[in-house]
């Protein structure tokens, strides 16, 4: 089993706590890779818009990119950890996420994306933490992933987390640990099952892209598509 983490943020506060307490766990049955962000990911998205008009590997942050994208890829679980800043996910999420807009299912979806599982974390003092979800499974939807479990939690009390009462971050740890076990117990080489939002977003997009070929057959996204014979009868799932 890989898991491949996401942090949205380098500190090692609540999240980083939260995040720990669902993969101490699998620890000794998976392989897991993490990221920290900014650290792995430090340039934004400056919006040039290579990855659409030519290839991700134009991207100039590529250097960064190909190794996250390579362990997604590769991953039975990706797991997406931020805290709430300002009701939303962290700006290095946001950033990261950006960088790989050309992997939205109207651009060039990695077909491995439809199979996959993912469970986002998110902790916030009051609220924010359903538009910080949102953020990710945004993203995560576009992607072709229909299986994600989320994991929010509101402190209403303290951010520090050696200040929040036990029995708070007592009833925190152990839901995780019970999302754990449920992940812990999945065959994974079985892919998930691509859902209904997934396929029909992947229809709608198939039509687009089949009336973008009809105007340029070179159009980059559209030879993607053509090339994995999605305008025919292939589906990237099984």
């Amino acid at each position: 089993m890989k898991i491949t983490v996401i942090n949205g943020c380098e500190k090692k506060g609540v999240t980083y706590k939260l995040k720990e307490a669902f993969l101490e766990p699998l620890r000794d049955k998976a392989q897991i890779t993490e990221f920290y962000l900014p650290r792995d990911c430090p340039n934004f998205c400056m919006g040039c818009t290579m990855c659409f008009r030519a290839q991700e590997e134009k991207c100039k942050d590529r250097e960064y990119i190909a190794p996250i994208e390579k362990a997604l890829l590769e991953a039975d679980l990706l797991v997406f950890t931020s805290p709430v800043y300002v009701y939303h996910a962290t700006g290095a999420m946001k950033n990261l996420l950006d960088h790989f807009g050309y992997r939205w299912m109207p651009h060039r979806p990695a077909k491995e994306m439809f199979g996959k599982r993912a469970v986002i974390i998110t902790q916030c003092l009051g609220g924010g933490d359903s538009s910080t979800v949102k953020d990710i499974k945004d993203s995560l939807s576009w992607w072709g992933v229909s299986w994600i479990k989320v994991a929010k939690f509101k402190l209403m009390s303290e951010i520090d987390w050696d200040k929040i009462p036990d029995k708070k971050k007592g009833d925190m740890t152990s839901s995780l640990k019970k999302l754990a076990a449920k992940c812990a117990a999945i065959d994974y080489s079985v892919p998930a099952r691509a859902g209904l939002l997934a396929k029909g977003k992947f229809y709608i997009v198939r039509m687009l892209q089949t009336n973008l070929g009809k105007q340029n057959p070179e159009y980059t996204d559209f030879k993607y598509w053509k090339n994995n014979e999605w305008i025919g009868s292939a589906r990237p799932w099984m």
